[in-house]
């Protein structure tokens, strides 16, 4: 008979509740999928009295009731933020135990030196739930991508920035109101500000950029920014050029050096991923033996995120009926080098209210020309009263060709100096299919 596999786990909010009802609710049939009996041994909470949705004989207060327990085979981290969940997986791995987690922050900052740590004790570390939720990118990084040399990963991987740009594009919401709206309906934090400020994206495509490249890559390698400065003129002059905004994460490797970012994009609405709208997410992956591939799924919420965990959970069980053959940790290479941000080439937007007079667009024509940046487009709308100060202004919107980063970040200081310009309202770059 198969022993079964004994599972403590540390969390039960949204996500660790759907994992414990999972495991519970289907013990037979993840029993037949995983080749042993799954087992819920313990669950850690932090306050007592609330209502629960496992029975209170396994509930626990105390990690060491999960961490010092030699009988629990596997330990199943689902906590908010970087501690204890950091602690508590370390402890557990230095017990010997395999850790199935889905934080992100912990991975992001902590990953390689985790992955060393369970090759050092002879147990796995799975963490399918740490990027995209429910689909299924970091299994596919770790072997099924393993023969490509990858070119470029770009991905929309959070969930609530990506509902708030729909709403600003599709009904021409103000920021402010669209946000208001993802969280009364769930989709955003009280605090939304790892989300809109993109720092959730940037914990992600951390670990995505480690696995893709082979790479070390840490949290302040990535150029990082978010969609609190959008309006929803931006959305309409993006429809009109032909393109939608998206905060991306992107990753590229060019000439032994790779680029990471998250930031809003132009992407032309040809792309694949300007149709990925609402809270699913998207990965496109570029390899050199696989061409163009495509992850889109729901990215974030109990449903989606406890099916990876709950994947995972299956994975450690039947490799562990199976004997003590192991997953290769994944192998850090680090043959390339972090390029700077300064050093990346996009074409950009620039959208800026500038005085209704001749002569105007000639001074902000000869800044770009002096930096060598060439425009691809024009759009100018005339007579548009502010009420301060009391004088028409135009809107003006240029698009440039691919240029360097410090190049236009340079040009653009002198264009918002010059006095004819009154105020610059949004700098996007343009992503290119």
């Amino acid at each position: 008979m198969t022993l079964p596999l004994r599972i403590g786990l540390l969390g039960l909010g949204p996500v660790g509740s759907a994992v414990a009802r999972a495991i519970l609710d289907k013990r037979e049939v993840l029993e037949r999928r995983s080749g042993a009996p799954l087992e819920l041994r313990r669950v850690l909470v932090q306050r007592r009295g609330l209502p629960r949705t496992v029975d209170e004989s396994l509930l626990c207060f105390d990690a060491e009731e999960i961490l010092g327990d030699p009988e629990i085979d596997l330990v199943v981290e689902l906590l908010p933020g970087e501690e204890p969940a950091y602690e508590y997986i370390v402890r557990a791995l230095s017990a010997g135990k395999h850790v199935v987690t889905g934080n992100k922050e912990v991975m992001a900052k902590h990953g390689p030196d985790i992955l060393q740590l369970a090759a050092e004790k002879g147990v796995d570390i799975s963490f399918e739930a740490s990027v995209g939720g429910g689909i299924p990118v970091i299994g596919p990084f770790k072997l099924d991508l393993l023969a490509n040399r990858i070119h470029r990963v770009r991905a929309i991987i959070n969930g609530t920035t990506n509902y708030i740009l729909t709403q600003m594009a599709t009904h021409g919401s103000a920021f402010s109101d669209a946000l208001a709206e993802a969280q009364a309906l769930g989709y955003a934090e009280a605090d939304p500000s790892k989300d809109v400020d993109g720092i959730d994206a940037m914990y992600k495509l951390t670990i995505l950029g480690s696995l893709a490249f082979h790479l070390r890559v840490r949290p302040e390698d990535i150029y990082t920014e978010g969609i609190t400065g959008l309006a929803p003129a931006d959305f309409r002059y993006a429809r009109e050029l032909g393109y939608a905004i998206k905060l991306l994460a992107i990753g590229e490797e060019e000439d032994g050096a790779v680029a990471l970012r998250v930031h809003p994009a132009l992407l032309p609405e040809s792309h694949m991923l300007a149709k990925v709208d609402g809270v699913f997410n998207a990965v496109a992956v570029e390899g050199d033996l696989v061409g163009p591939i495509l992850f889109h799924g729901r990215g974030a919420g109990g449903g989606p995120t406890s099916s990876a965990v709950v994947a995972d959970i299956i994975d450690l069980a039947q490799r562990s009926a199976a004997g003590p053959t192991r997953v290769h940790p994944p192998l850090f290479e680090d043959t390339y080098a972090i390029r700077r941000m300064d050093d990346v080439r996009t074409g950009y937007y620039l959208r800026m209210l500038v005085q209704d007079r001749p002569g105007v667009f000639a001074q902000i024509t000869r800044a770009l020309g002096d930096a060598e940046i060439s425009l691809a487009s024009v759009i100018q709308k005339e007579n548009v009263l502010l009420g301060e100060p009391a004088a028409e202004y135009a809107e003006v919107v240029l698009m440039t060709h691919r240029t360097r980063e410090a190049t236009m970040q340079s040009a653009l200081r002198i264009i918002a100096a010059l006095p004819v310009v009154y105020r610059i309202g949004s700098l996007i770059r343009v992503e290119s299919e």
